[in-house]
Formats: C-alpha cells, sequence, structure tokens
C-alpha cells in the first residue's frame, strides 16, 4: 500500500512542477507588464522557432492557463504513472513534436499555450493503450475517450473558436499518436499468455533431468563402475 502511494505522489512531481513554472511565468509576465507572446510559434519565420521548444510555457491569459490546467495535470500524470520509464521521452517528443508540426503547417500569427501539449497526451494514451492490448492501459484509453473525446472537434477549423490555434491541437494529436507508434516496443507491455504455465514446464524439466542425472550418476560410479563416461554426463 505504501508503495503504491509513493508511486501515484512521484507520478505527480514533474506535472507539477511544470504547472509551477506555468503559474510563474504567467504571474512575471502581468505583474511586471511584459508580453511573453513573442516565445510563441509564428510559421514559417525565423522569428518564430525559439517557440518550437517554449510556446507551451506562454499563455495569452490567466482563463487561457486556468483552462489548460486540470486536463495537463492529469494526463501528464496517467504518463509518468503509467509509462514512468519512459515518461521524459515521450512528453519531450510530444513538446517538440507539436512545435515543429505548428511551425510547418500553422496559419500566420503567434500560437502559444500548453493545448497543443493536452492534446498529444490524449491521443498518445488512447492509441498507446490500443496498440499494447494491456487492460490497464486500455481502461486508460476509455477514461480518456469519455473525459476528453470532445476536444477532437477543436483540431478542424470548421468547428474551432476564433482565435483558436486548431493547427495546434492537430499537431499535438498527430505528434501524440505518432509517439503512440515509437514508443510501443518500450514501458508496460501486454503480459504473454500461459507465460506461468510455460515456467511451470520448464522447471518441471529442470528437476527431471537432475533426477536422471543424480540417477545416471548413481548407476554408473556404484552398480556398474566400469560404465562408459558417457552415461554419467547428462548435466546441461
Amino acid at each position: 500500500m505504501k508503495q503504491d502511494i509513493r508511486r501515484i505522489a512521484l507520478a505527480a512531481v514533474i506535472p507539477l512542477f511544470l504547472l509551477f513554472v506555468l503559474y510563474m511565468l504567467k504571474i512575471l509576465e502581468s505583474g511586471m507588464d511584459w508580453d511573453f507572446t513573442r516565445l510563441g510559434v509564428y510559421p514559417l519565420q525565423k522569428r518564430g522557432v525559439f517557440g518550437i521548444f517554449a510556446h507551451p510555457l506562454v499563455h495569452s491569459s490567466f482563463k487561457h492557463l486556468f483552462a489548460n490546467t486540470v486536463p495537463l495535470f492529469f494526463l501528464s500524470w496517467c504518463l509518468f504513472y503509467f509509462y514512468r520509464h519512459t515518461a521524459p521521452y515521450i512528453l519531450f517528443a510530444i513538446w517538440i513534436g507539436c512545435g515543429a508540426l505548428t511551425f510547418l503547417i500553422g496559419k500566420p500569427g503567434w500560437h502559444v499555450g500548453a493545448s497543443g501539449l493536452i492534446y498529444g497526451l490524449a491521443f498518445f494514451l488512447f492509441f498507446s493503450g490500443l496498440i499494447r492490448r494491456h487492460i490497464p492501459l486500455i481502461a486508460i484509453s476509455l477514461l480518456v475517450t469519455f473525459l476528453y473525446g470532445g476536444l477532437i472537434w477543436n483540431m478542424f477549423p470548421y468547428f474551432a473558436k476564433a482565435g483558436t490555434s486548431w493547427e495546434g491541437h492537430l499537431s499535438g494529436a498527430i505528434a501524440g499518436t505518432l509517439c503512440s507508434i515509437a514508443f510501443m516496443g518500450y514501458g508496460p507491455q501486454r503480459p504473454e499468455p500461459f507465460a506461468d504455465e510455460q515456467d511451470d514446464e520448464e522447471e518441471g524439466e529442470e528437476e527431471h533431468y537432475w533426477m536422471t542425472d543424480e540417477n545416471s550418476e548413481r548407476s554408473g560410479t556404484e552398480e556398474d563402475p566400469h560404465a562408459p563416461d558417457g552415461l554419467q554426463n547428462f548435466k546441461k
């Protein structure tokens, strides 16, 4: 029980630290009357290249940040809980992949916010669970669908609200889907069926060989001292 609680707490460390950074930057921007918008992605412009790395850290308003807080924390916590050994690599790949794709396909203007990262995490968790066919991960896929299935409409220009970067959402979804395929061989995997039975069979065979070896040695040394050496060596 204590180990489970410890694992739950450890999975929340990086998501909480990320949210702390986001809020500190927004408070600093607001308090100093600065404008961090130019740290976002500006597609196909040299001035927007740095935004590939920095765009999830900047939000247009506190309302924008509040809207992203809960889904970002929950989805990133799921990532670090279920994929704890590969989670940093997956998060980094989605982060950069989302920014790079937005840089290539986005409309002119500054694209900021962690929404693309949220879409990337949601699509990764959804498709990764289906690809691996592991029951706990499939359950997470269904939960993500139930909670955030409606997000899919904001990936298309006809349904997205004015001023919303549907390109960033679409880029995050693509990055998350590609990561689910690229990392499918890493992290938790579906247990092999009948693995326990195979182990029992192997143990039984080893025990059988050991008993055979013991009997052979006895027969070769006690009953027939002139038995050939080949009958005395059965050990693997």
